[in-house]
């Protein structure tokens, strides 16, 4: 069958930067003036793409890939700024930590910010009327998942914030009875979960407005798996592998390869497929319908697990013994395309060892697969990941949130791997990440993001996330002050080169304008 396009997708260009990454004197970067300013900055360097990570609320190693909910946002992420604007905090409640503007130090930020979002939720008593209508509006359309994740999280914040397998027995199984008395008497800590969640909507749906306004679109993540401790497997136990005490029987990860000799256990539940399949995958199109709300283009992680996973026992300490079965494969996506049409616009993350039954899925859809330039120069002319060998229907990045750098790939490649790179770019290699850049917009792909990581030519030091380490993952922030006047200009000019502006290309007799200015290399 000849690959299929997805027809909305025009040629174009973006950078990858996390909301959490932004900067502002609040300890982690929020919804505020930076990021109107972030996106200010996207349309001035003509980018019409901003990729986010997934924006749920963080749980376990404050990964946005481990979330409390799949369908709620994160409440760390909320302006406190507008706040103040909307009279809905008082500079008086606010007492300044002393928290680090390079990295969020999550430990401490998160109590602190949690605190003054207590002290919002009080002050909201005396808000307007009109204010208020809106809450409740937000919570009545909002009530299929709404309702689970306020209970789960004031549950879990009653517990000490312990897994939802430990609360005692009647919670644990959800007895509507001992359910139903609890929420009498902690009716007010239900209520403000539910408030953290419309001010983080409210805010960002704005946001979304804004960056729409500015002909930018947003790139959203869903992980196709999710947290065990999460307000969706607590609530729909049924649709996992669990056993009679809510504990997982078997999880999800990856055999042992070339990289890991056992594999990686990454320790998510397993769906059962075919009572979702049963469902009509109503779980999954509420999940997608919520995840389009915030974004306009869905990068699905994963997606080999979509046509066969890797099953280990929950037993297992590692990943080595499991088993390959098959997942939902096309009757999912049919489903999906029942429900969106042709407004199911997806990227999907084919990285890694990829099956023939697994390009047929993504190519049988139209969804783009991934590129990443890092991973093009181990071979030979003949490597998927060089540009010349991609398919325009594919998104190319010179890294992505799980890659180093491309500084710090740079530095610490094997040197014939770095030759190859140099010959293959005819370049010395001394300004490698902006020749990545200038090769991704290059390429047939339709879509071009980059890290703004390479953007600000950053070393090994700005890495987002190192897989396999629990530690100093997800931290890093920049300022505005980093961003020289130059880049805009820069990316602007490859982004028209290239062919992935909406303006026409005009040849202007002026003297060549190299992407890198004199001061920037001495």
């Amino acid at each position: 069958m000849p690959e299929a396009s997805h027809t909305s997708f025009q040629r174009s260009a973006g950078i990858l930067l996390h909301p959490s990454s932004l900067p502002g004197p609040y300890g982690i970067g929020d919804l505020g003036q930076a990021a109107y300013q972030w996106l200010d900055f996207l349309k001035e360097a003509d980018q019409k793409l901003w990729q986010v990570l997934p924006l749920g609320p963080t749980g376990y190693g404050d990964s946005p890939y481990q979330c409390f909910s799949a369908f709620a946002g994160n409440p760390y992420l909320i302006s406190l700024d507008k706040l103040l604007d909307d009279r809905l905090l008082a500079d008086v409640d606010i007492v300044y930590p002393d928290l680090s503007e390079d990295k969020v130090d999550f430990g401490a930020m998160i109590p602190w910010k949690l605190s003054l979002l207590e002290s919002s939720f009080k002050r909201f008593s005396k808000a307007s009327e009109a204010l208020k209508e809106e809450f409740q509006q937000f919570c009545l359309e909002k009530a299929s998942w709404l309702e689970h994740y306020a209970l789960f999280m004031a549950l879990k914040e009653y517990h000490g914030g312990v897994a939802w397998n430990a609360w005692p027995k009647a919670f644990r199984d959800r007895d509507e009875t001992a359910l139903t008395a609890w929420q009498v008497t902690h009716s007010q800590t239900i209520e403000k979960y539910k408030y953290y969640q419309w001010l983080f909507f409210r805010q960002w749906l704005e946001l979304k407005a804004y960056a729409h306004s500015l002909d930018i679109q947003i790139i959203g993540d869903i992980p196709i798996f999710i947290a065990y401790d999460s307000a969706d497997t607590w609530a729909n136990p049924s649709l996992f592998y669990l056993d009679s005490k809510g504990n997982p029987t078997v999880v999800a990860g990856v055999p042992p390869d070339y990289f890991s000799a056992t594999g990686q256990r990454w320790g998510n539940p397993l769906y059962r497929w075919e009572r979702m399949q049963a469902q009509g995958f109503q779980w999954w199109i509420d999940r997608v319908t919520a995840t389009y709300e915030l974004v306009d283009i869905v990068r699905l992680d994963h997606f080999r697990g979509f046509e066969a996973y890797w099953e280990i026992p929950a037993s297992e300490a590692t990943a080595v013994k499991g088993r390959w079965l098959k997942g939902p494969g096309q009757a999912l996506f049919d489903a999906l395309r029942s429900a969106f049409g042709d407004k199911l616009a997806i990227i999907a993350e084919d990285l890694g060892v990829i099956t023939p039954e697994v390009e047929a899925l993504r190519d049988n859809n139209g969804f783009p697969g991934m590129k990443v330039l890092q991973f093009a120069f181990g071979s030979d002319a003949s490597d998927p990941y060089l540009p010349h060998n991609y398919s325009p229907n594919s998104v190319v990045y010179s890294g992505t949130h799980d890659n180093d750098t491309s500084l710090g790939w740079y530095s610490q490649t094997p040197e014939v791997e770095k030759d190859f790179a140099r010959r293959y770019l005819a370049r010395d290699g001394s300004d490698i990440a902006w020749d990545l850049i200038r090769l991704a917009y290059a390429s047939p792909a339709v879509f071009s993001i980059v890290p703004l990581q390479d953007v600000l030519r950053l070393d090994s030091s700005a890495r987002m996330n190192t897989p396999g380490s629990a530690a100093n993952n997800w931290s890093w922030r920049f300022r505005f002050e980093d961003i020289g006047y130059w880049l805009a200009p820069n990316l602007a000019d490859i982004t028209e080169v290239y062919g992935r502006s909406s303006k026409v290309l005009e040849v202007k007799d002026t003297a060549y304008r190299q992407s890198v200015l004199p001061e920037v290399l001495s």
